[in-house]
């Protein structure tokens, strides 16, 4: 099978004079990965400027969750750009103090009330959590994990460690935030235990040695962590964090960004194990495409904020907040369910390729949230970094908008609401770039 709504050459004419236009006047700064120059969208399908259509199985990084141009999201944003752009947050509105009302009701936090901030990213979001966590216990340090992704602004940096690029020429970062293990069942760090369990361990023979547990205000997580390669952590993980958090008079923080709003087949990923935090991040797909994030926190924790201890001028613009309320209704409506359902099928169809194709060494996620870590022909299981960057291009070529993470995984997290006539499409596009990939690796 091959795409046959691929008509030009990639990138096409009009798509070669945009990228040559915008090299001139944009920072080279983005990691743009394959040249691909959108005209427009509808649900997982996409097109480029010079007509060619494309499965879009990367959802603007997890953020289009209701897919492109979604109507009833869409029609919300109309309805709020009639009546207004901006107020600031300085004042109120219905879209704002109605995204706060549902944000209280969804979030599963522990004390059970909750408040949220909003911003307009994911990196914000991490921000006002940093500052929250400092504010209410007074503390300067914090506890996080190898590989996360956080954001780029200096204090959420300080917890990127998913690669060395984003913080490559911006050393210091915010001071006290130590870095430890993720645990990662396919890629042990520690033999012959449970991963989760001896990451735990790590944790508190560092309380004894180096880390003052009384001086540590938050432990800052990924429920799934997403850029370090889609990994799911062992079942007893995120409890035991609770735990010890509770142990030391810590906060729990879970970084929801990429992995909340039904992404993983539930409204969060930590509902999968029950465990409740004290702070909450999200961004990404809140707001199906526009720009919108929100801190959440107990409501014992955020009313500790006096007036003016953290604000923005954009928090709970009207136009972002009616999206993410439009999100949150379809989500809680049935998208969720089809991400679990449709996760399956599609992880089910994944793992019937790692029977043809040896480079396949894990298929793993939750829901929408899914990786595919291809791996060198060794006993070691070597990551196969190029040809995963080969498997990402060729893909682009055949018609599938794909992003790759940690060492050398694929990931896929189309939108919430894909059909399993396109997660098949899918399937087909993705054999064909395999071999692609593979016979040009060999050559």
């Amino acid at each position: 099978m091959r795409n046959d709504h691929i008509r030009t050459e990639l990138p096409g004419p009009k798509a070669r004079a945009m990228i040559e236009r915008d090299a001139r006047v944009i920072s080279p700064s983005y990691p743009r990965d394959y040249p691909f120059v959108m005209s427009h969208g509808r649900g997982t399908q996409v097109w480029d400027v010079d007509g060619n259509r494309f499965l879009d199985f990367a959802a603007g990084i997890a953020v289009c969750s209701t897919g492109h141009a979604h109507p009833q999201v869409v029609q919300a944003v109309k309805d709020a750009a009639d009546q207004f752009l901006h107020i600031s947050s300085d004042y109120w509105h219905e879209q704002m103090t109605g995204l706060g009302e549902r944000l209280a009701k969804i979030a599963p936090m522990k004390g059970g009330e909750a408040m949220s901030f909003l911003c307009q990213s994911g990196t914000e979001s991490v921000e006002a959590a940093i500052k929250l966590a400092r504010y209410v216990t007074g503390r300067p340090r914090f506890i996080g994990f190898l590989g996360g992704f956080h954001g780029r602004s200096m204090g959420s940096l300080a917890f990127t460690s998913s690669k060395y690029t984003q913080q490559k020429g911006f050393f210091a970062t915010m001071p006290g935030v130590t870095h430890v293990p993720y645990p990662n069942p396919y890629r042990p760090l520690f033999a012959g235990t449970d991963q989760g369990v001896a990451v735990l361990d790590y944790i508190r023979m560092l309380f004894e040695r180096s880390v003052p547990a009384a001086e540590v205000a938050g432990i800052l997580v990924e429920p799934i962590q997403g850029e370090g390669g889609y990994v799911v952590p062992p079942d007893s993980f995120l409890a035991g964090l609770r735990e010890l958090c509770d142990e030391h008079g810590i906060l729990l923080i879970f970084d929801e960004v990429q992995s909340g709003i039904g992404r993983s087949g539930r409204m969060f990923a930590s509902q999968h194990w029950g465990v409740k935090p004290d702070i909450m991040t999200l961004a990404k797909g809140l707001g199906s495409g526009l720009p919108i994030g929100a801190m959440v926190a107990s409501a014992s924790l955020m009313s500790q904020w006096k007036r003016g201890a953290h604000g923005n001028t954009y928090g709970g613009n009207p136009l972002a907040c009616a999206a993410a309320n439009a999100t949150i209704d379809l989500v809680a409506g049935g998208f969720a369910d089809n991400a679990e359902q449709a996760g399956g099928y599609f992880t089910s169809k994944l793992r019937e390729l790692m029977r043809d194709y040896a480079c396949i060494g894990e298929v793993r996620g939750r829901g929408l949230m899914i990786g595919m870590e291809l791996v060198e022909s060794d006993p070691a299981r070597t990551p196969a970094r190029a040809l995963c960057d080969a498997v990402i291009t060729r893909a682009f070529h055949n018609g599938l908008l794909l992003l790759s993470c940690g060492t050398s995984t694929v990931r896929f997290m189309p939108p919430l609401n894909v059909e399993r006539a396109e997660i098949d499409e899918a399937i087909a596009l993705l054999r064909i770039s395999l071999d692609e990939a593979l016979a040009g690796t060999r050559g």
